[in-house]
């Protein structure tokens, strides 16, 4: 599968894998990011992408950022539809007590590009019984 990419900034670059097997492709910014302790920002990456139909692009934190400075995506995972054109912009948020600061071109989230079952949906009287039933939140951790 080959996803196309358009830069809208002379800094963008195509997202890069690490090694040949990752899930995630390394995205950048194409500005400084500083952010104040728990605080977010939509931050560009200067790229436009063409998701194939049937695709989701899913952008997702860097453990690496997570572990060292307390960033994470707030919206993790973000969703990329196939129709979007815009530019991709990755909703950073310090979960730190610290400013972070980081430079253009720094990696701040990963792409994978997942294929969906594009489901169709609707209404039913009656829905299938399971073991489970209406058991929520926590419920899992009962047993």
């Amino acid at each position: 599968m080959i996803v196309s990419f358009k830069r809208v900034h002379s800094l963008a670059k195509l997202p890069k894998r690490v090694n040949s097997g990752d899930a995630g492709a390394d995205l950048y910014s194409v500005e400084d990011v500083q952010l104040e302790p728990f605080s977010w920002r939509a931050v560009p990456t200067g790229l436009i992408g063409a998701i194939p139909y049937g695709c989701v692009g899913l952008i997702h934190p860097r453990s690496g950022l997570a572990l060292k400075k307390g960033l994470t995506i707030l919206n993790a995972p973000g969703t990329i539809d196939s129709g979007y054109r815009g530019e991709i912009l990755i909703i950073l948020y310090n979960a730190s007590q610290q400013k972070v600061f980081l430079e253009k071109e720094t990696r701040i989230a990963q792409l994978v590009i997942q294929k969906i079952e594009l489901a169709n949906f609707q209404w039913q009287e009656q829905l299938d019984e399971t073991d489970r039933g209406q058991a929520g939140f926590g419920s899992s951790g009962h047993k």
